[in-house]
């Protein structure tokens, strides 16, 4: 076994950007593993460590070398090597100069085509260290840093200035340079608690000696570990605290060596909605909030220190002191806001711009409004409340709360409808128009919700491809993507029976002109249908499943799903990988045919037993899934025809379809194309066999 030592390369910084801290840690390992293996040097494991002051990398049992390789050369043929008297010609000579040695020296190999010279030696692996430099700089050069700087005088670019290098491969330093630093063995402790230089022995001594100099390196454990204090602040208080998780990776990238306060606020600030609240403390000052057994918000909060206090009440104090005026402006801006009824708020609509060749909000809100009481309607809700839903949506976009707070969009604009006496499902749909707001997301519960939350995604989605601003690659600014799933999600989950195609040409119709209108409704509806495959992919369903049912006209998401679960329950029956195999040489006939039949079988010209059979069967199934298929119940019309499967097999077995009676042809080719309808009234299935 070839030696192994552990590698270590640190990159201490001045203080990176916290939310960004994970993503760069992240990339920066996995640069040092994609390195490796292309470089074909063998590892054991790659793990990725930062703080708030340093970029690391540990890579565990690194190989001292790379493989020693076998190289063969070949030249020329045989007999092309060697002259009338059997002499080396000059191209073999050549050849064998070439590879250092002698004619005699060349070794055969046998192939198919004749026999070759061929020079074979093993090319020894570069040593591990040769490596190193250049692999660390590539991989710093590829981080996906937000935003470049330089410092001094230096030319260098990175997010924050650089301050030192470690590089160690077990305990000996690589030689190199990044980002205009030599590599060395010397790191740095906290700021405040260990603020001088630590020689480390070795690159496993890493983790170990900046905890010993109050630095949690390992990401995961000091995440964990603010959970954990935050958790137990909390329940020393007998209350629970709400965690966020991107509010803990934020944290978690701004401290080293976590501490876990607890401060407090006066109740009278609960009379303002929590949701306010709770975003002052966390968009402004990062502190967790906590709430009672009823999930009532307590006034207290929860902050991550970075050092260990001599005197944390005074820390607390502190804190107590910044986050009153934070929670005083809130209180000001709710009571200020509630003076003037969001109706009131509408004619401001008109100065906001959605886009500027869309229009304003308040044109956004005219067109959705259309399209949402068209959806009330459609699904048994109600059409006046849509319509004032749709009207009071974007109100609170100009209140000052939601100015100050954007992620309050949609909550304020309930509490304020509330305030103002607005019928309690309008009021509710104000916030449910933004739901799902991400993966997981609970949906709108009210039929008027559900109809503004996919009247609004819909508006965007038909407006942004219109202008031929359509999603591409990576980018989607309009997050068009999201607002899709969302749709889905609701028209799904929600079981809304709305055909999606109605909804995009009436959404066009909202519009007016479009500079991209021609194609437009197929478009779009084409773009919705498609994100079905990565949903389905998230579920553990093949993508030939999706495949059946999306080569189908099916424009009602609903319905789509449905088909889909059915073919992929239907997949796993015994009868079904043969029953698709069948199907799709019944397509490959009919199409190399090019069969134009009506799929009427005349049972006068049925002569083989095997077509007499199946032909009858068909027959029955016909009018024994005609409810079935009426009742959108797939997956029992499926589970039935998978009955057909010893049928079709003997058919094939036994009937020659291509019969030289071109009525007894014709006729057989009907019984296949009413076979296949069958089928096709749920999917294609014969896409089951990509």
């Amino acid at each position: 076994m070839s030696e192994v030592r552990d590698f270590l390369v640190e990159l201490g910084t001045e203080e990176l950007p916290p939310t960004a801290l994970k993503r760069l840690s992240d990339a920066f390992a996995e640069g040092i593993r994609a390195g490796l293996e292309k470089a074909d040097v063998p590892f054991a494991e790659v793990k990725a460590l930062a703080s708030p002051r340093r970029l690391a990398v540990q890579v565990k049992d690194l190989a001292v070398a790379q493989p020693d390789r076998e190289v063969q050369r070949r030249g020329p043929a045989l007999q092309a090597a060697l002259d009338a008297d059997g002499k080396p010609t000059k191209a073999a000579e050549g050849f064998a100069r070439s590879c250092g040695i002698t004619f005699d020296e060349l070794e055969k190999m046998e192939t198919p085509k004749g026999t070759w010279l061929v020079f074979n030696s093993v090319q020894k692996g570069t040593q591990t260290t040769e490596l190193l430099p250049e692999l660390v700089n590539k991989s710093i050069n590829q981080l996906p840093v937000p935003k470049r700087m330089r410092w001094g005088a230096s030319r260098t670019e990175f997010s924050r200035p650089v301050q030192w290098l470690v590089m160690l491969f077990g305990n000996e330093v690589v030689e190199a340079e990044v980002l205009g630093l030599s590599s060395g063995r010397t790191t740095m402790g906290h700021r405040f608690h260990h603020n001088e230089a630590i020689e480390l022995a070795s690159s496993a001594d890493y983790v170990s000696a900046l905890e010993s100099a109050y630095v949690l390196v390992d990401m995961e454990q000091r995440r964990e570990t603010i959970r954990a204090q935050v958790e137990a602040e909390a329940e020393k208080l007998g209350a629970v605290a709400e965690i966020d998780e991107e509010l803990l990776d934020e944290v978690n990238g701004l401290v080293e060596w976590p501490v876990a306060l607890t401060g407090s606020f006066e109740e009278r600030f609960l009379e303002v909605p929590s949701a306010c609240l709770i975003s002052s403390m966390k968009e402004h000052q990062k502190y967790f909030h906590l709430v009672d057994k009823d999930g009532n918000l307590k006034p207290n909060f929860i902050t991550i220190c970075n050092i260990i206090s001599k005197d944390p009440g005074q820390v607390i104090y502190g804190n107590e002191k910044v986050i009153r005026p934070r929670l005083a402006d809130a209180a000001f801006f709710f009571e200020t806001d509630k003076k003037k009824p969001l109706a009131d708020r509408i004619e401001a609509l008109k100065t906001v711009t959605f886009q500027k060749q869309l229009g304003s909000i308040y044109d956004k809100s005219q067109r959705v409004s259309q399209i949402a009481q068209f959806i009330a309607d459609q699904i048994g809700g109600d059409k006046t409340k849509a319509a004032r839903a749709a009207d009071l949506s974007k109100c609170d976009l100009v209140s000052e709360m939601v100015l100050e707070f954007t992620d309050l969009q949609g909550i304020m604009g309930a509490h304020y409808a509330q305030n103002d006496g607005e019928d309690s499902e309008v009021a509710q749909s104000l916030n449910e128009q933004y739901m799902p707001r991400f993966a997981g997301d609970e949906l709108p519960e009210t039929q008027t919700g559900m109809a503004l939350a996919i009247a609004d995604r819909l508006d965007t989605l038909v407006g942004i491809f219109g202008i031929g601003q359509r999603p591409t690659g990576d980018k989607d600014p309009f997050a068009l993507r999201r607002a899709t799933i969302g749709i889905l999600s609701i028209l799904v989950h929600k079981q809304l029976d709305v055909d999606l195609k109605d909804l995009i040409e009436l959404s066009i119709a909202q519009h007016g002109d479009l500079p991209k209108a021609e194609g437009l409704a197929d478009d779009v509806l084409n773009y919705m249908l498609d994100r079905f495959r990565a949903w389905y992919q998230t579920e553990g369903i093949a993508a030939e499943v999706f495949l059946s049912v999306r080569v189908r006209p099916v424009s009602n998401a609903y319905d789509f799903d449905r088909r889909v679960q059915a073919v992929a329950n239907f997949s796993k029956l015994a009868e079904a990988e043969a029953l698709a195999a069948a199907n799709k040489r019944v397509s490959n006939i009919l199409a190399k045919q090019n069969y134009q039949g009506d799929a009427q079988v005349d049972s006068a010209l049925l002569s083989e037993e095997a077509e007499k059979v199946l032909a009858e069967q068909v027959a029955a199934k016909q009018a024994e899934l005609a409810p079935l298929f009426a009742a959108a119940d797939y997956q029992a019309a499926l589970n039935s025809l998978a009955s057909l499967r010893e049928a079709v097999d003997n058919f094939f077995d036994h009937v020659m379809v291509m019969a030289d009676d071109e009525a007894v042809k014709n006729n057989r080719l009907s019984l296949l194309a009413s076979l296949s309808n069958l089928f096709m009234e749920v999917a294609d299935i014969a896409q089951l066999q990509q």
